[in-house]
Formats: structure tokens, C-alpha cells, sequence
């Protein structure tokens, strides 16, 4: 546990190596990444962290994915960690993104699972489930992805952190979306999951463990050129 933002978030350090931290899902915890680690573990130290609000960390009134972006920032510093490597999955990669917006420079690589830019990039069949489900169970999480985030296509042109792209053929997202991203970014790349669904290829799975380690191991001056 550490305390960040005045709040407490658990996260759990194996490993050993370059920093490797890795960032779940919308109601999930660091355990999703279980069998990832267990393999990243032998060439990275991995950080796999509880957002707020989530898992073992500290829950808070504040949902919203600024705030745990903050977190991840305090975190790195207060770790002292330098050139990070992230892994961030769904609310995860939207955490990394925004933090990569505001101090790319801490930042070695990033890979980003199934991120959204905002919620019109949800399908219309899943915005309509989210929507119903927060009229039924009120629950705060279920509102942070009806309003946010709220990030602009454009200014991905900022990042120029080597950046890997996953979404799955069968997402809930737009299918243009990866794409739009991965080509926006300076330093993107895309793969797409083929006769995957969103979480099926990341949950309790390490199906894309040689993806990573191509790309997390590659030198940097080769991913730009």
C-alpha cells in the first residue's frame, strides 16, 4: 500500500527489472493481470496497481479517470520510479493516455488495450447496456464511462512515446477507433485480436504475452523509424 493524493492504493511489486506497471479495467482489479505477470515477472519489475475505487485501494467520492491519471503520476513519483513501461487495459489505457498527455517524459513505452477516447466511441448497443444498467444499479463507475474521458483525437499528436494499440475484431467500440488512434499517434502501433471480444484476450489470459515482449523489448529507435 501507498499512500498518493492522500489516498491509499494497493499494488503489488514481482519481478525484477525495468518498470512495468499495469492498469485494469472498469470494476476490475490487478488480478485480471495474474497470469501476465507471472511470465512479465522474469524480465520486468512489475507494478500491478487497484485504481481507486477499486479492488483493495482506498474507495473515494472522486470517479473519475483525472484523478486516478494523478494517482498513477504521484505513484511513479513517489516510487521514484524512471522510464516506465505501462500496460493498460480499458479504463486502465485511458489512465495511461492521459498521463502520457500531461508528462509523457516519465514514460518509456505504453500498450494500450482496448482504449476509448470517449463514450460516443462506444457501439450504440453498448452505450444503450451502460445506460440501462445505470438506471438500475446507480453505480458511480457505470456513470464515469457514460460522461468520460473526454479527449480529443487531435491532440494525440502530442504523444510521442512508442505506443502499441490492442482492440479486439469484436469490441464495444466503433471499429474505426483502433485504427483512428494507432494512426494519430506518432510512434502507434496497431493489432487487432481477430474473433475476440473486448476483455477475451487480457482477462485471467496471457494470450498476448509474445505481442508485449516484441514490442516492450524492441529497441525504440527501431519502433520510429
Amino acid at each position: 500500500m501507498v499512500n498518493v493524493n492522500g489516498i491509499n492504493l494497493y499494488y503489488r511489486q514481482s519481478g525484477q527489472g525495468t518498470p512495468l506497471i499495469l492498469l485494469h479495467g472498469n470494476g476490475e482489479n490487478h488480478h485480471i493481470f495474474d497470469l501476465l505477470i507471472h511470465r512479465l515477472a522474469a524480465h520486468f519489475t512489475i507494478y500491478a496497481i487497484d485504481s481507486r475505487n477499486h479492488g483493495q485501494s482506498e474507495k473515494t467520492t472522486d470517479y473519475s479517470y483525472n484523478a486516478m491519471a494523478d494517482d498513477l503520476n504521484a505513484f511513479i513519483d513517489t516510487l521514484n520510479l524512471k522510464n516506465v513501461n505501462i500496460i493498460g487495459f480499458s479504463d486502465g489505457a485511458i489512465i495511461a493516455l492521459l498521463l502520457a498527455l500531461k508528462r509523457q517524459s516519465i514514460i518509456n513505452k505504453m500498450v494500450l488495450l482496448g482504449v476509448n477516447l470517449s463514450p460516443n466511441d462506444f457501439t450504440d448497443e453498448c452505450y444503450q447496456f451502460i445506460k440501462d444498467s445505470f438506471e438500475v444499479n446507480a453505480d458511480p463507475l457505470f456513470k464515469m464511462m457514460l460522461e468520460q474521458p473526454n479527449i480529443e483525437l487531435a491532440s494525440l499528436t502530442q504523444i510521442t512515446v512508442p505506443t502499441l494499440i490492442i482492440g479486439a475484431e469484436h469490441d464495444i467500440y466503433k471499429p474505426e477507433l483502433f485504427n483512428d488512434i494507432a494512426s494519430t499517434l506518432p510512434n502507434g502501433s496497431l493489432k487487432i485480436m481477430l474473433g475476440h471480444q473486448h476483455d477475451s484476450y487480457i482477462v485471467n489470459s496471457d494470450i498476448i504475452y509474445p505481442d508485449l515482449m516484441a514490442f516492450l523489448t524492441q529497441n525504440n529507435d527501431a519502433l520510429n523509424r
